[in-house]
C-alpha cells in the first residue's frame, strides 16, 4: 500500500509492506499524530491503539527512512538515521524518496493516509 505523509506540511511518499502490522495500520488511517525525538534517531508518534503484531521478526535493524512499530511501547517510528538493532521493533515500510528523510529529523506533526 502506497502512503502520502504529510509532515509539517511538505507532502512524502511511503509504501508498506505485506505484514500483519502493517495492514492493521491502514485500518486506523488517516491518521494525524504528534511527533517527538527519540535518541537522536527517530521521531515516534503513539497511534490510538496497539497494532497487531502476529508474524512479526523477534527484532529488526532499522535504516534512515524505515517506518516501524515498536510493539512494547505501541508507537510508531519514523527513522532518519539508521538506528540499532532493536528487539520487538516491527518494520513497515519506508519512505520511497531517500531525499525527504531529513524531513524527518525536525518533524513536529504527521498526518498518514493512503494514497493512490
Amino acid at each position: 500500500m502506497n502512503l502520502r505523509l504529510t509532515i509539517d506540511g511538505h507532502q512524502v511518499d511511503a509504501i508498506l509492506n505485506d505484514s500483519v502490522a502493517a495492514r492493521d495500520l491502514t485500518e486506523l488511517l488517516p491518521l494525524a499524530l504528534d511527533m517527538e525525538d527519540f535518541h537522536q534517531t527517530e521521531r515516534i508518534a503513539y497511534p490510538p491503539r496497539k497494532l497487531d503484531t502476529t508474524g512479526a521478526p523477534a527484532a529488526s535493524n532499522p535504516k534512515a527512512g524505515d517506518l516501524a512499530y515498536y510493539a512494547p511501547w505501541g508507537n510508531l517510528a519514523f527513522f532518519y538515521r539508521d538506528g540499532d538493532h532493536s528487539p520487538a521493533l516491527a518494520i513497515l515500510g519506508r519512505l520511497t524518496d531517500p531525499d525527504d528523510i531529513d524531513r524527518l529529523a525536525t518533524a513536529e506533526r504527521i498526518r498518514i493516509e493512503a494514497s493512490a
